[in-house]
């Protein structure tokens, strides 16, 4: 047997910092350590602050999912509070955020993922002039259009936020700026040509064919647009059978509303759904650079082992949920939800292709979502009202950013805040091993990737972690 270990990174085109080692055996990984190398102490400067700082600070943590933060957050405040956003302001809400997440999407698919395809390692194969042509960085027509589309349907953020990232206009009671019915058509006209650019482009087709799609072997077989090309693409290189993550699926529920989440919460495991329970996550510290005891996020504490010790090799912490491992993600969201052509997915195993092809759905019943919501827009109702805030308590603050799972949660004690505790998405998905050395999603999804002899940084290696759409920055808050 022939054994070598490898570190891969840093990664490119990933949000921030990661660096993965990898134990090499006759070819294949046979262990994988996934590194957060940049720790940042979010949490750490929230102690003290007047609780409703928490709306300013914590949407730094990220310029790409700064709205998936501000509703966390003003979740929280919410919750602290005993309060809901008005029902206007929670509509306002929620098309803001969606809008993140699809351009968070888009740009993954076009910018981060397929512009692997157009390496010259894949040469010689049936579409790779195609993919050259499609996804090259910066020169591809695809990567032309979809930045050109985000940031126009990004105007919809800067007409009810005011900008985008970083938007301070959600709020415990609701959003700060009330639309006005020219907003709204404008809005809606915005949603219209968005739309034409997804059929016309990556569908290659109506948005409702692709996504009322029955079965995992339809969504597989699509044919039309970029999204048919991928399908192509990983068929011939056989990523449906690479990555396999977990099988455990975890959703928060993405865009709370008064009559209910749009996608459902729920943990997803062996074809069962069964209820979220916060109250079983907890924040594993044995490998990871921090000091403390595993502790729910609520009791959780941010004190960075400066010494870096052994057997710690990352800033990450290591959540679980009633003891395991949990993906997260697209894919994730639309098991929990239910979707007939996800559930398809789930059943043969979380792999490369199923993350891709979750997020693909997604993009399309989300674009839905956003026309039927602002559409549903009322300029003459009222979108805030003022929420005060106790001056001891706690909050917690659950919400589905593009990634997956984000939960915020906080405390306070005379008006200051006392604890500060976050988990982002990847967080979870990109943990390294706990107490009993599970080891996080990613570095479980590694295990038995194709490593060259030749190759310092493994194609395969590369499509697995890309396939779960890394924002590191957020993981070390």
């Amino acid at each position: 047997m022939t054994t070598r270990s490898l570190l891969v990174g840093p990664f490119n085109r990933v949000e921030g910092d990661l660096e993965i080692r990898l134990e090499v055996a006759d070819g294949h990984v046979s262990a994988a350590y996934a590194n957060s190398p940049m720790f940042r102490g979010f949490e750490a400067m929230m102690l003290g602050k007047n609780p409703m700082d928490a709306l300013t600070i914590t949407p730094r943590i990220c310029g790409i999912c700064s709205i998936s933060q501000s509703a966390a957050a003003s979740a929280a405040l919410g919750d602290l509070a005993g309060h809901a956003q008005l029902p206007q302001g929670a509509l306002a809400t929620v098309i803001m955020h969606g809008i993140e997440n699809l351009c968070d999407h888009l740009t993954h698919f076009n910018l981060f993922f397929c512009a692997d395809f157009a390496r010259p390692a894949y040469a010689g194969r049936s579409w790779h002039d195609r993919a050259v042509a499609r996804f090259t960085t910066m020169d591809g027509s695809a990567t032309r259009a979809c930045v050109a589309a985000r940031a126009e349907i990004l105007h919809i953020v800067g007409l009810l936020g005011g900008k985008w990232p970083h938007t301070l206009a959600i709020q415990p009671g609701g959003v700060t700026r009330a639309p006005t019915s020219r907003d709204r058509i404008r809005m809606a006209s915005t949603l219209k040509s968005f739309r034409r650019y997804l059929e016309s482009t990556l569908f290659g087709a109506p948005l409702e064919a692709f996504a009322e799609l029955r079965t995992a072997e339809a969504l597989c077989g699509w044919d039309k647009g970029d999204a048919g090309l991928f399908m192509e693409i990983a068929a011939d290189l056989e990523l449906a059978e690479i990555g396999f993550g977990p099988g455990r699926y975890l959703s928060f529920g993405a865009y709370p509303l008064p009559e209910g989440r749009a996608f459902a919460q729920g943990v997803w495991q062996d074809g069962a759904l069964s209820p979220v329970d916060t109250s079983a996550i907890r924040e594993d510290l044995s490998h990871a650079w921090m000091h403390g005891e595993t502790a729910h996020p609520s009791k959780g504490e941010t004190h960075p082992d400066e010494d870096m010790q052994a057997p710690a090799y990352s800033w990450c912490k290591a959540p679980r949920l009633d003891g395991h491992s949990m993906e997260t993600g697209a894919l994730a969201r639309q098991v929990v939800d239910g979707h007939p052509a996800a559930l398809g997915l789930a059943q043969a195993g979380s792999n490369v292709r199923a993350r891709v092809a979750g997020r693909l759905l997604e993009i399309a019943r989300t674009q839905i979502l956003l026309e039927g919501w602002v559409a549903a827009l009322d300029p003459e109702a009222r979108f805030i009202e003022d929420v005060p805030l106790p001056a001891s308590g706690s909050g917690e603050g659950l919400v589905e950013a593009a990634r997956g799972a984000l939960g915020h949660w906080t405390s306070v004690e005379n008006g200051r805040i006392s604890a500060y505790q976050i988990i982002a998405p990847t967080t979870w998905n990109f943990s390294p091993r706990d107490a009993a050395g599970m080891p996080g999603p990613v570095e479980a999804a590694l295990v038995g990737a194709e490593v060259g002899e030749a190759e310092d940084t493994p194609l395969t290696v590369q499509h697995i972690v890309r396939s779960f759409d890394p924002c590191m920055v957020c993981t070390v808050h």
